[in-house]
């Protein structure tokens, strides 16, 4: 198995130490021979961006550079992936639609990839939502989603086309597919990002919550392409419909067998009666609700309300609710019209999760709670006389019609 290396010209080097400066591992420093490399180092690049006189270079054990694919081989275009479950669409692929119109920039054509059996319906809904152009392929053996067969198709078209971005939902089927076809293409993936924008170079500068939630990192792929990544559902804001628009349904030719490893032998829809990543109004109750037992008002609240209960991860931990309505950096995001926070103080994970909410209503006998800062509307009181008097009021209203 070849290994590769960190080579340096020392002819051309003219000991700047701005590759020391660069290295985030700290694996480069200078002495008697010129720039020494130490075992620390990971081959990460940071050195060679930072040399002004392009001294350094990777390169295999055996001799071959390695294939680093340059800026110039790849269009500009952005390209989503139309999520689907046996015909019935993901919202987040219409939410990631409107973020791929919002990057576009110049001649950069935003596209919808849709892969299934029976689906040519939705590429009209997805040129209303934004897309210029729909990748249909359609086959019996892509009926349902599974990894191997969804992958080597993607791979085909991503090498054929050559787009510069590639979105994925950061759901079960995005965190699935995304690392599988960004290994196959040799290419980088930042997951569950929250916040996507294009720099000044071109460059998708792509945010998520690292560390614990504490920061808010911001990555750049450099230098392979397709620059890909997973985006939390209910983060970006979708398009209203146009039904004006115009766009190009393209059926590429792709190569048979979709071979899989796996059968799916059965497949179960879910029963819930309200989807908490779909949502209008949900209502959350953390630590503040002291009980388990509490949670049955909070239920009553969103019943009333024709919304869905959630909770924080202290909640959530403490083992009073299920983790299915976790709410936060670990949990799902959310973007409902209403948002009411129950006993929740505020974290930065929590606020992952939710602070794309149209309206914000906080709930806290705690006036300093960070969760006020991001509130619409605060309340500043005992939740356990506030949530059973809005009830109350709500249940009066709806009596006198």
């Amino acid at each position: 198995m070849k290994s590769s290396s960190l080579i340096i010209d020392t002819h051309a080097c003219t000991l700047c130490r701005l590759c020391v400066s660069a290295c985030p591992l700290g694996a480069l420093s200078t002495g008697d021979e010129g720039v020494v490399v130490d075992e620390r180092c990971n081959l990460c690049s940071a050195c060679l961006d930072a040399c002004p006189v392009g001294a350094m270079s990777i390169q295999c054990t055996g001799g071959s550079a390695r294939e680093m694919p340059s800026l110039g081989e790849a269009s500009d275009d952005i390209w989503v992936y139309a999520e689907h479950r046996r015909g019935k669409p993901a919202g987040v692929s219409f939410e990631l639609l409107g973020a791929a119109r919002r990057l576009a920039r110049g001649p950069a054509a935003v596209a919808a990839v849709l892969l299934g059996h029976e689906v040519a319906g939705l590429a009209e809904d997805l040129i209303t939502a934004g897309a210029d152009r729909v990748y249909l392929v359609e086959d019996p053996e892509l009926k349902d989603f599974r990894d191997e067969p969804y992958t080597h198709a993607m791979a085909e078209m991503i090498r054929e086309h050559r787009p510069s971005v590639v979105l994925f939902g950061a759901t079960s089927q995005g965190r699935s597919l995304a690392p599988r076809l960004a290994g196959r293409l040799k290419t980088g993936l930042t997951a569950d990002c929250t916040g996507l924008e294009i720099s000044e170079d071109g460059l998708l500068q792509q945010t998520r919550p690292a560390f614990g939630g504490n920061i808010m990192a911001t990555i750049l792929t450099r230098r392979a392409r397709p620059q890909m990544a997973t985006v939390r559902p209910r983060v970006m804001k979708r398009l209203e419909p146009d039904p004006s628009r115009a766009g190009e349904v393209i059926r590429p030719e792709v190569s048979r067998p979709f071979s899989s490893r796996t059968e799916l032998l059965e497949f179960i829809e879910e029963t819930e009666t309200v989807n908490l990543e779909d949502a209008d109004i949900i209502v959350s109750g953390g630590r503040g609700l002291a009980n388990p037992k509490n949670f049955d008002m909070l239920r009553d609240l969103a019943r009333e309300l024709g919304g869905a209960l959630a909770a924080s991860r202290a909640a959530v931990d403490a083992g009073w609710v299920p983790y299915s309505i976790q709410v936060g950096q670990t949990g799902k995001t959310v973007g409902p019209k209403v948002y009411i926070a129950a006993g929740i103080s505020g974290s930065i994970q929590h606020l992952a999760g939710m602070s794309s909410s149209d309206i914000i209503v906080a709930i806290n006998k705690d006036a300093d709670a960070p969760i006020f800062k991001f509130a619409t509307y605060g309340i500043v009181g005992d939740l356990f006389e506030v949530v059973p008097a809005l009830i109350a009021e709500i249940r009066a209203r709806r009596s006198r019609g």
